[in-house]
């Protein structure tokens, strides 16, 4: 462990501190932020308020369109002066959504990167390649400070120019690799096209993040790269990448408490549930430039408070099952991506990229389903394409509930992703 002190605190010490914690942010948010102070205010509740940590359901929620509304710097806690550095969103439309961080928010930052790494199994000895695009995206910038201050050898490739990513693996001796787990698979791909083979490597943990994953894909990662996979979570509203990450026991994301309080909330009711699957709403307890209280992720998932078979005693998030704002409705029917890219890394002729097209004929919502085929010979193989999308149709509809219209194409057809995949066409807002 990292700060064994603190990751294996007992939960009634870290109930108290959480509560001392969440009564001076929710002050120091009150008196340096007008945003808060109008929002409370008007919500008729004041920082004394918060007496135990159930009240912190009496305070109102923040999202994503106040920060917007607020762009670039409305919602800072501090002076410019005190901002050491800024981040922002890639948001597919409109302003970029700002955040800045004090050099203790820095501090802080890096301090839950190195927890989340040692747990996912990384050491000082580790020679990691980050294959993240660096800039104002918090992946990059988050994951390399957290390596550094554990002391492991950082190799800041960037995104992008993937053959040159397979050849500084091999030449520089890289045994841990950085990325989305969609990019890390196409890394992969070309190692394969350049003759490569994972025993000519050294990789042997990797951390990916910045987009959902399902096991069958963590299990393709392990196979086609040699590595053991872990699933870290943040977003940049909070702080970055930082906020959970899953230890090598696999059993969840362990969230770092000390620094973030999670609640999940019912996306229709907005009241707490618990032992459910909801939607993820976090507040930052310690951070100084941007504080964010009660804030809406919009990812679903749900919490286990029950101590992990590693020794820590954090509680850890599942796997993100999707958003409550891009989940799919087809037909009446609730459908996530991740619930699709589950049963297709499960069927050996076909590749782990797909894209999901959604279209509306005479009101009626129908799904496509594109996937590569690993052997293009199949394409000539009329009788073996026909068996294969029956068996992918089927298999899709035990798991949605529905019936998906499945095209096969040709292997490297698809549009791959250096960031972020973006997999699913929603033809129906056009």
């Amino acid at each position: 462990m990292f700060n064994p002190k603190i990751e294996t605190m007992s939960r009634e010490e870290l109930k108290v501190l959480q509560l001392e914690r969440l009564q001076k942010i929710v002050k120091y948010a009150y008196e340096n932020v007008p945003f808060y102070k109008k929002k409370y205010d008007e919500a008729g509740v004041k920082p004394e308020d918060i007496k135990c940590l159930e009240d912190i359901k009496k305070l109102p929620f923040v999202v994503k369109d106040d920060l917007r509304d607020n762009y670039p710097f409305g919602l800072l806690a501090v002076p410019m002066d005190d901002i050491v550095r800024v981040h922002a969103s890639s948001g597919t439309s409109g302003k970029p959504t700002v955040v800045a961080y004090t050099k203790n928010d820095l501090d802080m930052w890096s301090e839950c990167m190195a927890r989340l790494i040692v747990a996912a199994g990384g050491t000082k000895q580790d020679i990691v390649q980050i294959s993240f695009g660096y800039g104002l995206f918090t992946g990059a910038l988050g994951l390399h400070q957290g390596w550094e201050k554990i002391g492991a050898t950082v190799i800041p490739a960037s995104s992008g120019n993937t053959e040159r990513q397979v050849m500084l693996l091999k030449d520089l001796g890289a045994t841990a690799l950085v990325s989305t787990p969609s990019y890390a698979l196409y890394i992969a791909e070309v190692m394969e096209k350049m003759g490569y083979t994972k025993d000519d490597f050294k990789l042997r943990i990797g951390l990916f993040g910045s987009e959902a994953s399902s096991p069958e894909m963590h299990e393709a990662l392990r196979e086609k790269l040699g590595v053991i996979p872990t699933d870290n979570y943040g977003l940049s509203e909070i702080i970055g990448p930082g906020v959970s990450g899953e230890c090598l026991e696999k059993c969840g994301m362990h969230i770092n408490e000390d620094h973030f309080l999670a609640e999940i909330v019912s996306p229709e009711t907005l009241e707490p549930i618990t032992d459910e699957y909801g939607e993820l709403v976090i507040t930052t307890l310690t951070k100084e430039g941007l504080p964010m209280i009660r804030y809406r992720t919009k990812d679903i998932t749900k919490i286990n408070y029950e101590p992990c078979k590693c020794g820590r005693t954090s509680a850890r998030m599942e796997k993100i099952r999707g958003r409550s704002d891009d989940m799919l409705i087809i037909k009446g029917v609730n459908v996530f991506p991740s619930q699709i890219e589950g049963v297709i890394c499960n069927i050996e002729e076909i590749g782990n990229n797909y894209e999901i097209v959604v279209t509306r004929e005479n009101y009626v919502d129908n799904i496509k389903i594109l996937v590569e085929l690993v052997d293009a010979s199949l394409l000539h193989n009329y009788a073996m394409l026909d068996k294969l999308t029956a068996k992918i149709k089927h298999n899709l509809r035990t798991v949605l509930q529905i019936d998906a219209d499945i095209k096969l194409v040709e292997p490297m057809t698809l549009k791959r992703f250096e960031g972020k995949a973006k997999r699913v066409t929603d033809l129906r807002k056009i």
